[in-house]
């Protein structure tokens, strides 16, 4: 049940600030006004560390499993659309894409056929990270109190439930540790292959 919470978390918050960003991203390469703004709040954001910004937004909306995933999803959200805008800039001066718009492509035809689906190969190592980073996220605010509430399982509460007993029975806090570190470094080699594998220049390498 604690891997069920977890995963559920990760997985929600990886999809979440993965379409947000991913949105946010292209929109924000494509217009210069709502790239100013955008960019501005990305990094206002980012500027914050991680966890102290979760633990704020928990105390604002309150701990449930869904205010964990809000709160994460905004941690996360400006981290892809950086992401997101970078590539696209790169797109959006391709000669097919200044063709479009001299053929009079409407916006919307250009961000979501032309320049969308070259963001699809970062966008996809990039939520690999998010999930595994929102996996230790949920289950330092679990620890801490502020994540997920109790009496609910999670690898966070776990541990946190599991420092009473730490002195007679030590694997309650080993076993759930070494399940987030197993699931975290999976999550984090997934993503270096899926890198490995998209990236048409290691492709190019593969093939020789």
């Amino acid at each position: 049940y604690g891997a069920r919470s977890s995963l559920g978390v990760g997985c929600s918050v990886a999809f979440f600030a993965c379409l947000l960003g991913t949105i946010i991203g292209v929109y924000a390469s494509y217009f210069k006004i709502l790239d100013m703004i955008l960019m501005r709040i990305c990094e206002g954001l980012t500027a914050i560390p991680g966890v102290l910004l979760a633990i704020a937004l928990m105390a604002a909306l309150g701990a449930s499993n869904v205010n964990v995933i809000i709160a994460l999803t905004i941690v996360y959200t400006p981290s892809v659309a950086r992401v997101v805008r970078s590539s696209a800039l790169v797109t959006k001066g391709q000669l097919y894409v200044e063709a479009a718009k001299v053929q009079g492509a409407s916006s919307s035809r250009i961000l979501w056929t032309l320049i969308l689906p070259n963001v699809i190969s970062p966008l996809t190592v990039q939520a690999s990270y998010i999930f595994a980073q929102a996996i230790i996220s949920e289950a330092s605010l679990s620890f801490l109190g502020a994540g997920i509430p109790a009496p609910a399982a999670s690898w966070g509460n776990i541990l946190q439930a599991s420092k009473a007993v730490l002195s007679k029975a030590p694997w309650t806090m080993i076993f759930p540790g070494v399940a987030v570190i197993l699931c975290v470094l999976s999550l984090n080699l997934l993503g270096d292959g899926l890198r490995d594998y998209l990236d048409p220049r290691t492709a190019g390498r593969r093939k020789k």
